[in-house]
């Protein structure tokens, strides 16, 4: 059966898109055929993959408008699939206020294709918009990344309320797989405390390992590669690959 699952966090600058993109590599090194889901306006996975958004003939913008189906607007990048985005994508938030069934759409267009797949991710907008409910009712999990700082923190809260949200309303089977620290240096205080008080505060598990801080993930997007691809034996690459052997075995 295909997983699916969403990476999630309405807060900004956490790691979220290169958390999807990293984790989409360890994955297809393990021999999974994966699908990568952008599904935020301002396109950040889509041009991490090195795909030009403007000179796109689909996005995901014309699937949720039900103008092409997922299929067609699907576009192969090395060894993962990506169903990518564009700005245009934030003129489709505003047709989905206006449409019955709204939170289902983009759960709708998916189900022709996962079958295609062993596991699809999708990369949520950093807000808890209507595109986030979306991506959050087509999927059975959410993996929430963070930064393990005071903003972030206070974010997961909020979240983790929407989600209960999704639940009553939408989607009663999604469930948390849990938290990742992104950007994670031990040598702080602050980080190591916040990681500490996350399953105490909230009740979510926060997966090992933590994803270190380190100027090469940063590098990464900017040559349209994967820190798996750019920097494939630094320390964020080894521990997106433990974190997604991690996740294989939940």
């Amino acid at each position: 059966m295909t997983r699916v699952f969403a990476v999630a966090n309405q807060k900004g600058g956490v790691a979220k898109t290169t958390t999807v993109q990293s984790l989409g590599s360890a994955f297809a090194e393990l021999g999974r055929k994966v699908l990568l889901i952008d599904l935020d306006p301002q396109a950040c996975l889509t041009y991490s993959m090195g795909v030009d958004s403007e000179g796109l003939e689909r996005s995901i913008h014309d699937v949720m408008l039900d103008r092409t189906t997922a299929a067609k607007a699907i576009v192969e990048v090395g060894d993962l699939h990506l169903l990518p985005s564009s700005i245009d994508l934030t003129g489709a938030e505003i047709h989905l206020l206006t449409k019955t069934g709204r939170e289902y759409v983009l759960s709708k267009a998916l189900r022709p294709v996962l079958s295609t797949y062993d596991l699809v991710m999708i990369d949520c907008p950093p807000s808890l918009g209507i595109l986030t409910i979306n991506g959050l009712t087509a999927v059975r999990e959410v993996l929430i990344p963070l930064q393990p700082e005071t903003l972030s923190h206070r974010g997961v809260g909020q979240l983790l309320e929407t989600i209960e949200d999704v639940r009553t309303y939408t989607n009663s089977k999604l469930k948390v797989l849990g938290a990742v620290a992104t950007m994670f240096d031990a040598r702080t205080r602050l980080a190591r405390e916040i990681v500490e008080d996350l399953p105490h505060r909230y009740g979510i598990t926060v997966l090992d390992p933590p994803i270190p801080k380190t100027v090469r993930v940063a590098e990464a997007p900017a040559r349209g590669m994967s820190v798996l691809e750019y920097a494939g034996r630094s320390k964020a690459s080894e521990a997106y690959r433990a974190l997604a052997q991690t996740l294989e075995e939940m």
